[in-house]
């Protein structure tokens, strides 16, 4: 495990982020049963008789953890193994756990900064700062793979500059900048064994309204979305393996926000970029996504323009959908594009704890909020 981290730093510190990819996370699947295309979100500490039922549920390929799903390491242990023995599928657990204002997860788990202070640090030494980044990545990925969680939505690529909800999100406000640490930061995951989502195609960063509240709007060209926003998502089409959707819309562009927009998936990342990989919508049922109609029409609108899965956080609306829904998404070929995602773990908590050099990780990595950059 020491000679491990070591060789894997420096990777890290040279600016490879080429030592795991998309494949390199697979585990092998102990059931076939397919995975349909709706990631739901739960009610509590443990799986509910009626919550059962949606786990089995065929259009349901995976779970979104919150804060309200986790008490302690040992209950999270117990919540994702019985969310896979439930459903009888290799259900894919996620949750956003970004550090800073966003990390789901706290008792037991490392404190994590937000990506900005890495940003500050690259502008003093830019070295350090990736190898920061690496670490900050591997640290997160490894705890929540202890615990049973494939995959964080992480890394913000938004640029730092006036969104109210991204702010110390993200890594900063220079594309080149972003996309150096974020190199670092994907190869962290890699190398945990998580898979990486990049965040929010193709940019919220410009804009100051918040898609969980308001409706957000974007009034600018594409070629200054461009050469700005696009940026960072444009450059690491290669390194990242899912895709999360912004609830924008960028009305000079098309007519639809992102997530529902065939230009924007299809057109634009799919056939521009080249990009393979899986492609989330945002959780439908924030303000924004609302302009599609019921949660109904909002997973379908957003399945047709070329998302590969569907976030419907919030129990009360996954409860509506499912009743109404009965089998209308299970028929989809998302099964793949969610089994590739399926987290990688080969070490225990006390295999972990038992090494010097994570322990100093772990340190170091709480300590930056203390630090001159925090």
């Amino acid at each position: 495990m020491k000679t491990a981290i070591n060789s894997q730093a420096s990777d890290s510190q040279s600016g490879s982020a080429q030592s795991a990819g998309p494949q390199s996370t697979n585990t092998q699947s102990t059931n076939t049963e397919s995975l349909g295309p709706i990631l739901i979100g739960i009610e509590g500490l443990a799986v509910s008789e009626e919550e059962s039922s949606w786990l089995k549920h065929p259009a349901v390929g995976g779970v979104v953890l919150f804060t309200r799903n986790f008490h302690d390491c040992e209950q999270l242990c117990d919540l994702t193994a019985s969310i896979i023995a439930i459903s009888g599928r290799d259900l894919l657990i996620c949750v956003d756990h970004e550090g800073g204002r966003v990390q789901r997860f706290r008792d037991g788990f490392t404190r994590l900064p937000p990506l900005a202070i890495l940003g500050r640090m690259y502008a003093e030494s830019p070295q350090m700062a990736c190898d920061y980044a690496y670490r900050h990545a591997r640290v997160m990925a490894t705890e929540l793979l202890v615990c049973g969680v494939d995959l964080s939505f992480a890394p913000v690529l938004d640029v730092g500059l006036r969104s109210v909800i991204i702010g110390d999100r993200a890594f900063d406000a220079a594309t080149d900048v972003i996309v150096e640490l974020a190199r670092s930061y994907i190869a962290g995951m890699h190398d945990a064994g998580m898979s990486a989502t990049g965040k929010h195609f193709p940019g919220h960063g410009s804009i100051e309204a918040d898609s969980h509240t308001d409706d957000v709007s974007d009034p600018r060209p594409m070629p200054e979305i461009e050469a700005l926003d696009l940026e960072p998502f444009a450059a690491l089409t290669e390194d990242l393996d899912a895709m999360m959707m912004a609830h924008v819309l960028y009305p000079a562009v098309d007519d639809l926000p992102a997530g529902y927009s065939p230009f924007w998936i299809q057109t634009l990342l799919r056939k521009k970029l080249g990009y393979r990989g899986t492609v989330f919508s945002d959780d439908l049922g924030m303000f924004a996504a609302e302009i599609a109609g019921s949660m109904a029409e909002r997973v379908r609108i957003s399945l047709q323009a070329g998302c590969d899965s569907a976030l419907v956080c919030h129990p009360e609306d996954v409860r509506k959908l499912l009743a109404e829904s009965d089998d209308t998404f299970a028929a989809s070929s998302t099964d793949q594009a969610l089994r590739r995602l399926k987290g990688k773990n080969t070490l225990s908590r006390e295999e972990l704890e038992s090494v010097a050099e994570w322990q100093q990780w772990k340190n170091s990595i709480m300590q930056l909020e203390q630090s001159k950059w925090a």
